[in-house]
């Protein structure tokens, strides 16, 4: 089988005008950013504004292994065969963040048979919405500092400054930083720090913002820092939110493309899965419902922190409501939590997870349950994909659909659409569509919000995570008791955790139990309009590994990359 880089580069993908005839859409809605890329006019809203909504189904998954579980391939490949078997489908996906794509990760636009196309421009600046989101992120900080050099008329005490920079690369070096040592003509010297760009408050808002005028609003909200008489200091304060939306005007118009097989995908926004809420737009996903029987969109990490925020920040602000859940499983993956075999981000797999061990996956089988349970909670069906390897043996997946179906899965299906695309995905969109058709008419949020913050916390830490309760740092229960005072207390809460178990402890793998999950922060992202709760170290800049996969990219004699994966 080639690889995906190959895949892509033999595909010739649909003008970007040809797509937008096919579905509908007038000439002047779709700004073209060469041949087979574009922008959706949010005014396509308004001339659909009086068409019933499709229904939204989420992909989630169960703990990933380092490697992750396939949702965005699966997420992509059920979208084909959703088209193949009649239903008019499109995908809604976050844009990929450059500083994964040379790192160890590699690239976000699927892979085998079931990606995105074209694939390289998708992976490398798209239409440059990552830029024009650093560049409006950066302008704030800017902004800032020039009010310090003038004088400080505001008197922001330097101490409580939390407005870091933003690049899209993996730079370890840039984590802990002094600026303003040019003299005086320098600026004021401080410590600060950068941060990836998808970490950026203002790519969260940029994501829930519902048109250009949320988006202005939100950014006028956003807390710089706060005055020597504890004062809160925002982006409208410093004149400099409007300066911001006009960067942003054309990044918040999400991007058309399509997949190998020539179905709509809306790429739009990349907030970072931990700090933020690691989803596609709120308008892509408008828009796709809009335009469509059935949009399928990717939540990140597992279901304890992507379906989580998905449901109580994205869906909870937008007022979209899901019709669906699919959870991607893989038999490698539930082996690995029950004990069979490691897996090291940029190593050969452990061969113990490509032998046959039903023992191990079912006691792996306790982290499905648990994840399929996170998302009933919600009172959303959930349709279990398990995402096929060549490895996966007869009886290991009729465990795995054992282990689904008593923890309450509505179905079970493997799925081959790496290996065969939306062929091998019709099995799982008829499944899908079944359960989609049916709804999720109990669908509640897991808090109202009203509640005390802390009072959040502990519902998402001990219903999601199955934590004993908490343990609550000092540091954080002034930090949310302040925030409470200041009036924040009706935002939503975004926890900061390892994606690599249910609790807050990367090591403790398949479902944990007796542990008390720790508060050690609390981060208020007022324009995003959610508080981030850190229950143990993130971190917000990633560094590269000892053999990144930038290592082995290039162009060939054609001027063609390689490499790229």
């Amino acid at each position: 089988m080639l690889n995906s880089l190959e895949i892509a580069q033999k595909a010739t993908p649909m003008p970007i005008a040809e797509l937008a005839q096919k579905l509908g859409l007038l000439p002047d809605e779709v700004k073209p950013y060469g041949r087979f890329m574009g922008k959706l006019g949010l005014a396509t809203l308004g001339r659909l504004a009086d068409r019933p909504d499709g229904k939204l189904v989420v992909v989630t998954a169960i703990t990933p292994t380092p490697l992750g579980e396939g949702k965005t391939t699966t997420a992509i490949g059920l979208v084909d065969g959703l088209n193949r078997i009649g239903v008019r489908a499109a995908v809604t996906l976050r844009q990929p963040s450059l500083g994964p794509i040379f790192g160890i990760k590699g690239g976000a636009t699927g892979g085998g048979y079931a990606q995105l196309l074209p694939m390289e421009q998708i992976n490398l600046h798209l239409t440059g919405d990552f830029h024009a989101v650093a560049a409006a992120h950066n302008l704030a900080a800017a902004f800032l500092d020039n009010h310090l050099h003038f004088g400080n008329p505001l008197g922001i005490d330097l101490r409580t400054i939390d407005w870091p920079r933003v690049v899209d690369m993996n730079d370890r070096a840039l984590r802990s930083t002094v600026i303003g040592l040019g003299g005086r003509e320098g600026g004021v010297p401080r410590e600060t720090e950068w941060n990836i760009t998808a970490a950026s408050e203002v790519m969260a808002i940029l994501s829930l913002s519902k048109d250009l005028a949320d988006l202005r609003s939100r950014l006028g909200r956003i807390v710089l820092a706060q005055t020597s008489g504890g004062a809160l200091v925002t982006a409208e304060d410093l004149k400099a939110a409007g300066a911001m939306a006009v960067l942003l005007r054309e990044a918040i118009e999400p991007n058309l493309l399509q997949t190998l097989e020539g179905n709509p995908a809306l790429i739009h926004t990349g907030p970072f899965g931990n700090i933020a809420q690691g989803t596609s737009s709120v308008l892509a996903d408008r828009l796709g419902l809009k335009l469509f029987d059935l949009v399928v969109t990717e939540a990140g990490f597992g279901a304890d922190l992507g379906a989580e925020k998905l449901f109580d920040i994205k869906l909870r602000q937008s007022g979209l409501r899901p019709a669906a859940a699919v959870l991607v499983a893989t038999v490698r993956a539930l082996k690995m939590h029950g004990g069979a075999g490691k897996v090291v981000a940029g190593k050969p797999l452990d061969p113990a997870l490509e032998s046959e061990n039903v023992e191990a996956l079912r006691r792996g089988g306790e982290n499905l349950a648990k994840q399929i349970e996170n998302v009933r909670t919600f009172g959303v069906p959930v349709v279990v994909a398990i995402n096929h390897f060549p490895t996966d043996t007869a009886a290991e997946v009729e465990a795995v659909r054992e282990v689904a179906q008593a923890a309450g899965a509505r179905a079970t299906v493997v799925s081959r659409h790496f290996e065969e695309g939306g062929r091998g995905a019709e099995q799982l969109a008829a499944a899908v569509r079944d359960a989609a058709n049916e709804g999720a008419p109990d669908f509640e949020l897991l808090y109202p919000d009203d509640w005390p913050l802390v009072k959040k916390v502990e519902a998402i830490a001990t219903r999601m995570y199955g934590a004993d309760g908490l343990e609550v740092q000092p540091k954080a229960g002034k930090q949310l008791d302040a925030l409470e005072a200041m009036g924040f207390r009706e935002l939503p809460v975004c926890m900061a955790k390892t994606h690599l178990s249910l609790s807050h402890d990367p090591e403790l793998k398949g479902r944990p139990r007796g542990f008390k999950l720790p508060v050690r922060e609390a981060r208020l992202s007022a324009g995003a309009g959610f508080v981030t709760v850190l229950a143990g170290e993130i971190r917000l800049m990633p560094g590269l590994g000892s053999r990144p996969s930038g290592e082995g990219m290039d162009l060939d004699s054609d001027g063609r990359i390689v490499g790229l994966r």
